[in-house]
């Protein structure tokens, strides 16, 4: 078998605070292989956000193991974590995170200004990845503020992808978009990961829930089967007849 994109096995994750410890995690296991598109759905404090960040080594867990690309993250040191997330890790943010007053071309070449990546290699990357996003070249030289909230998440989108990372992580991209700029954003992902990109979105929204190949649901910081997911969900349809 291929070793997979993304390995976490009886994951545990627990935070202490002066009111006490919060089990934020409870024994999540999950496999993602390449190229696929998961989503990760779950309400407000379901604990999507702290796996998200554990997928994106912004977090280490309590107890049990999380491997990337066969890598187990236990064994790196901060440098190492650092260095992971800049080259391997592709994040999109809901709130874009674009410098508002640099261009587009600048936004997007910033990652790689962390590397040994030549200049001119840099903008090469930089034009390839918002050609991959379908963000025309005439937007190149405009400042991110000018753009619209659709053309900003292609931006962003395109800045994840400009290392070649392992996964892409979406933490709530289409929250600030219409409906429709929110459809031709999930469009991209869909075709980024038919193209062999991997990634991984979270969301509480089932209509986007539905762009992707699979959906995990969490809840109370446990991944559900779908029997359990079938049954709360009835349950709550009882609770309104």
């Amino acid at each position: 078998m291929s070793v997979p994109v993304i390995d976490i096995r009886n994951v545990h994750r627990i935070y202490e605070s002066a009111a006490g410890y919060t089990h934020a995690l409870r024994g999540i296991t999950l496999r993602v292989e390449r190229g696929e598109f998961l989503c990760i759905m779950g309400p407000s404090g379901s604990g999507k956000s702290t796996l998200m960040n554990l997928l994106g080594c912004l977090d280490t867990p309590t107890s049990g193991t999380y491997k990337l690309e066969g890598l187990d993250i236990s064994t790196l040191d901060d440098d190492e974590l650092a260095e992971l997330r800049a080259t391997r890790l592709g994040f999109v943010f809901q709130s874009f995170n674009l410098l508002p007053r640099a261009t587009v071309l600048r936004n997007v070449i910033l990652p790689l200004t962390y590397t040994d990546v030549p200049p001119a290699e840099r903008r090469k990357r930089a034009e390839e990845a918002l050609a991959a996003v379908g963000l025309p070249a005439g937007f190149f030289d405009h400042r991110s503020n000018e753009l619209s909230g659709g053309q900003m998440q292609r931006v962003a989108i395109a800045r994840a992808l400009v290392n070649d990372p392992a996964v892409v992580l979406a933490d709530e991209p289409t929250g600030n978009l219409d409906s429709a700029t929110g459809q031709m954003v999930l469009r991209t992902f869909k075709r980024l990961s038919e193209e062999g990109k991997t990634v991984v979105l979270i969301t509480h929204d089932p209509e986007v829930a539905d762009w992707a190949d699979r959906t995990v649901h969490i809840r109370d910081g446990r991944l559900l089967t779908d029997e359990q997911e079938q049954e709360i969900l009835a349950t709550g349809m009882r609770g309104r007849t």
